[in-house]
């Protein structure tokens, strides 16, 4: 992982490598690593080879109540610097993580699992909203209105939240936290991040880059933890604002939890997306998207296809043209340029993952492809579990109802368009969506029927671009704002109205009447 990334100390904590301490991640604090007062350590795994390769630190209530008040008072002064300045930090930011990109993707790979070339486009994604955020300056003019009344101005501008926290999922350990925190300190706030302790070695290099790019000290803070350090940031009089990403229940707590302080919440929840294929789409390419946004990351993605809806008659040749793909997948260690598809986090996930297939299989579905005897040479005791294909999957079966964040795809037929559509819209998520066809009229019909947040037509992952926004609807979305894009400048600014009066002072008196615009 790299010294920088890691305690100077290699303090001894869990499993060893012979007589050799495991290294240990620190929290950051101010412009450097900080140990904290917390007297627990997490294990972080390398998932290919299912060892523990790290310790990471947990923070302590104590540790908390020191990392609000670092960022409170580094806003203060943040929030007076000049947008120009702003904009400089983020270009030299973006710059450092442009030069740490190799050490990025190392860190992503070894810990979470997927492969380098997996790790190194979701740096390049989470790059294009520090390149969103660069434009701070144009995205924060206000408004103005001269002569609203009689020698009467009145001006809209856009002022900092306060301190604002970020939690974030396993899944994209540096992209994540980068549709969050670029948008947030480029509007003058503050930011606490708590990354998930299952992988916490990239968010140590972002701070790292973000103290390379100048910022100032606390205005970024990484605090690591579970889920009391989740719920001390949650309930802290401190906090005024907290993104998250991560499962639906745990999305629906964080917002009942923080939005009944006050804190402003978005919090972005678990998904069950679909892609359907009408019988006039092009096969091939259907077949390469539903088996790339499937099995890509090994299926720990919440934008994942996890639900291909086949309109009859196309369920056997897209069934047999998504086998053929799986069958020739290359299943191996990230750090092996040959392989397509890595482990899955920890050994509890991938058995997670087992249990919906033999559910499955239990329920009558249909086994095309089974992952479950995968194994990988070299590698005895990763979590690995192979891609899966799984027909004649019904509504009731958990294998659907569930987010089951794995190398799962599952095929519904349907008997018709209408059919289709219904089943996606009942279901209890709304985050992504995709249609796959040829005519334009239905493409068209979806995207105004379908009720979900990100729509695809012919794009199996629509992620938006960093100058839109990224949320969905239903159980996908707590709270009232996309992440990242202009929603994601509405969440980290508050809007301030000033009405000004330059008046003569000929007209000066005493009128206790409403005041009216004349």
């Amino acid at each position: 992982m790299g010294d920088k990334i890691v305690s100077e100390t290699n303090q001894p904590a869990g499993d060893t490598t012979g007589d050799v301490a495991l290294p240990v991640i620190d929290h950051w604090l101010g412009d450097t690593r900080w140990p904290g007062t917390g007297e627990r350590c997490g294990d972080v795994f390398d998932p290919a080879r299912g060892v523990v390769a790290a310790r990471v630190r947990l923070a302590s209530t104590a540790d908390v109540d020191t990392a609000v008040a670092s960022a409170r008072r580094a806003h203060g002064a943040w929030s007076r610097t000049s947008l120009s300045k702003r904009s400089t930090v983020l270009f030299a930011f973006r710059e450092a993580l442009k030069r740490r990109a190799d050490d990025l993707a190392m860190v992503i790979s070894d810990q979470h699992g997927k492969v380098r070339s997996d790790a190194a486009g979701e740096l390049q994604r989470g790059i294009e909203v520090v390149e969103f955020a660069c434009g701070i300056p144009s995205m924060l003019a206000g408004a103005h209105t001269e002569g609203a009344s009689t020698d009467i101005d009145v001006t809209t501008i856009r002022q900092s939240v306060g301190v604002t926290v970020g939690i974030t999922p396993f899944n994209f350990p540096a992209m994540v936290p980068l549709w969050m925190c670029p948008v947030a300190i480029a509007c003058g706030n503050a930011f606490i991040l708590k990354p998930s302790e299952r992988d916490p070695g990239a968010s140590m290099i972002l701070a790292e880059c973000w103290a390379e790019a100048g910022l100032p000290e606390g205005v970024f803070t990484v605090l690591h933890g579970a889920a009391d350090v989740v719920n001390a940031l949650l309930h802290h009089p401190g906090v005024d604002a907290v993104s998250f990403v991560g499962s639906t229940p745990i999305a629906r707590h964080v917002y009942e939890t923080a939005s009944v302080t006050g804190m402003r919440v978005q919090a972005l929840g678990g998904a069950k997306n679909h892609m359907i294929v009408l019988p006039d789409a092009d096969m091939d390419a259907a077949a390469d998207a539903a088996v790339n946004a499937g099995y890509g990351s090994a299926g720990e993605r919440c934008m994942a296809i996890s639900v291909v809806v086949a309109v009859d008659p196309v369920g056997d040749d897209l069934v047999e043209a998504i086998a053929e793909r799986t069958r020739g997948i290359v299943i191996g260690p990230g750090s092996d340029e040959a392989s397509e598809m890595g482990p899955l986090v920890t050994a509890m996930h991938r058995d997670r993952v087992r249990g919906y297939i033999d559910a499955a299989e239990a329920d009558g579905a249909t086994l095309v492809v089974d992952g479950r005897s995968c194994e990988v040479s070299g590698s005895p005791d990763g979590y690995w579990l192979g891609p899966t294909l799984i027909d004649d999957v019904a509504a009731h079966m958990s294998v659907y109802t569930d987010e089951v964040f794995g190398p799962v795809l599952c095929i519904v037929r349907a008997p018709s368009y209408e059919a289709a559509i219904e089943l996606v819209n009942t279901n209890r998520y709304g985050n992504g969506v995709a249609i796959f066809t040829r005519d334009g009229g239905a493409a068209r019909r979806f995207t105004a029927e379908v009720e979900a947040g990100m729509v695809g037509v012919n794009v199996a992952i629509p992620v938006p671009v960093a100058y839109h926004s990224f949320g969905g609807w239903g159980e996908s979305l707590f709270g009232d704002t996309h992440i990242y894009g202009p929603e994601g400048v509405a969440f980290y600014t508050r809007n301030k109205v000033v009405t000004t009066r330059w008046a003569d002072p000929s007209t000066r008196g005493t009128d206790l009447g409403f005041p009216t615009n004349s």
